[in-house]
């Protein structure tokens, strides 16, 4: 199952012990390298760490009432696990950034991404294009396999570009066969 990013916030994460909502998803922690969500980021007035951070490992099922996990005891803080700890640090998000291809060329920005449920992996980016582009079609969706490189401020796609074939200018413009005479015209006997 595929779930758009934004509507993984504000979802309850219910605990099985206590029967209640722990708290409620904020943010994801994603890891720009493999865009795997590891974690996610919880508010929420029963929570004592600031932050507190749900992995996505913990959870055990996503119903209709929200994210499931064993109990309190699987909410994390933030010195808890040093690579979830980097990745907080680092602020990746990948909403609202750039989107090129690889000539360059920009295609829009990230306006949202869809995950898989089960490895919550980011499959899909929905891009928007500029305001004049925007009215006439909707952004495309780049599938993961599409994207050669991320940093900082922009996502690089591979073109669908086609190569531009320059041909040679011609000599003479009889360089072309005329259907309607003969091949081989034949002498006067």
């Amino acid at each position: 199952m595929q779930l758009l990013g934004s509507q993984m916030t504000d979802i309850p994460v219910m605990s099985l012990h206590t029967g209640g909502p722990i708290g409620q998803l904020e943010k994801p922690v994603i890891d720009p390298s493999n865009l795997m969500i590891l974690a996610y980021t919880l508010k929420g007035p029963l929570l004592t760490e600031h932050p507190s951070l749900l992995r996505v490992a913990d959870i055990r099922e996503m119903g209709h009432l929200g994210m499931i996990v064993d109990g309190s005891d699987e909410i994390i803080g933030l010195d808890d696990v040093v690579k979830i700890k980097e990745l907080y640090e680092l602020s990746f998000s990948l909403i609202g950034m750039n989107v090129v291809d690889e000539h360059k060329h920009k295609l829009g920005k990230v306006e949202d991404y869809t995950i898989e449920a089960t490895s919550f992996s980011i499959q899909k980016l929905k891009v928007k294009r500029g305001f004049f582009k925007g009215l006439t079609d909707t952004g495309p969706l780049i599938h993961r396999s599409q994207i050669v490189d991320i940093n900082r401020t922009t996502v690089t796609v591979k073109s669908t570009a086609k190569k531009v074939v320059e041909r040679e200018k011609e000599s003479s413009h009889f360089d072309y066969v005329n259907p309607f005479r003969k091949a081989d015209p034949q002498p006067d006997a």
